[in-house]
C-alpha cells in the first residue's frame, strides 16, 4: 500500500494543490493536522479535505479555530485564527472540531498524532524522534514542527512529512512525504509552488504582512 503522508497545510490552497499534484499515485492520503491557520484559503483546505475523506487529526490552530482549547500564539498566528474562524461555516467548522487527537489508519499500522503521541501540542523535532514513540503502530506520523524528516528502527518508522503550507527548514517549497507500508519506506518531497500568490493574497486578506515573506525563506 502507497500512502501520501502531509500536515500543516495552514490555510495555503497554491501549496496544496501542488502538493496533491505533484504526489505520486497513492492508495491512501493522511493529514497530521493544522488544515487551517497562517493563510488565507481555510475554507478551501477543510473542505478538499472533507471532499476526500482523508484521515485527519485536529492541530493546535485546528482547535484554536473550532472554538476549544486556545494555545500561546503570537499575534501572526493569533490573526490567522481570527480571519479562519469568520471565513469557516458552521459544517467546516463542526469538521474541525471533531477531529480527533489521534487516530489509526492503514488497518492499525499507521498512527496519526499533531505533536507527540503524549500531548498534541508538544513540539517534537528530529533530535528528540526515537522509538520510544512507537507503541503498537508500524508507522507514527506526526506534524506541529514543520520541519521534515524521518527515521526508521527496528520497531518501525516516525515520520514527519514536513509543512504543505508554512516549511520552517530552510526550503521553501511545500512539503510532504510518500510511504511504502509494505516495505516501511518513506520518500521525503519537495515542490514549487506560486509563493508570490499567497503573499499577495495575504496582502489582500489583511493578515500580517510578515506571514508572507517568511514563506520566501521557509521560516
Amino acid at each position: 500500500m502507497q500512502v501520501g503522508l502531509i500536515s500543516d497545510i495552514h490555510g495555503n490552497r497554491v501549496a496544496l494543490e501542488a502538493v496533491l499534484a505533484d504526489m505520486p499515485p497513492v492508495d491512501r492520503l493522511v493529514c497530521a493536522g493544522d488544515v487551517v491557520g497562517y493563510n488565507p484559503w481555510h475554507a478551501d483546505c477543510v473542505d478538499a479535505m472533507r471532499e476526500r475523506a482523508v484521515p485527519t487529526v485536529m492541530g493546535n490552530h485546528d482547535r484554536a479555530v473550532a472554538g476549544g482549547a486556545h494555545f500561546a500564539f503570537n499575534s501572526m498566528a493569533g490573526a490567522g485564527v481570527r480571519h479562519a474562524r469568520e471565513a469557516l461555516d458552521d459544517d467546516q467548522l463542526e469538521w474541525l472540531a471533531a477531529l480527533p487527537n489521534e487516530r489509526a489508519a492503514c488497518e492499525g499500522r499507521v498512527r496519526l498524532v499533531h505533536g507527540h503521541p503524549d500531548d498534541p501540542d508538544r513540539y517534537t523535532y528530529p533530535a528528540q524522534f526515537g522509538p520510544h514513540l512507537l507503541d503498537e503502530e508500524q508507522v507514527l506520523v506526526l506534524g506541529h514542527t514543520h520541519v521534515q524528516h524521518h527515521e526508521r528502527y527496528d520497531e518501525g518508522v516516525v515520520v514527519n512529512p514536513g509543512s504543505v503550507g508554512q516549511p520552517r527548514d530552510g526550503d521553501p517549497r511545500a512539503a510532504y512525504a510518500t510511504l511504502d507500508l509494505e516495505g516501511l519506506r518513506v520518500e521525503e518531497h519537495r515542490v514549487e509552488y506560486d509563493v508570490d500568490e499567497v503573499v499577495a493574497a495575504i496582502a489582500s486578506a489583511g493578515l500580517p504582512t510578515e506571514l508572507g515573506e517568511r514563506l520566501r525563506e521557509g521560516r
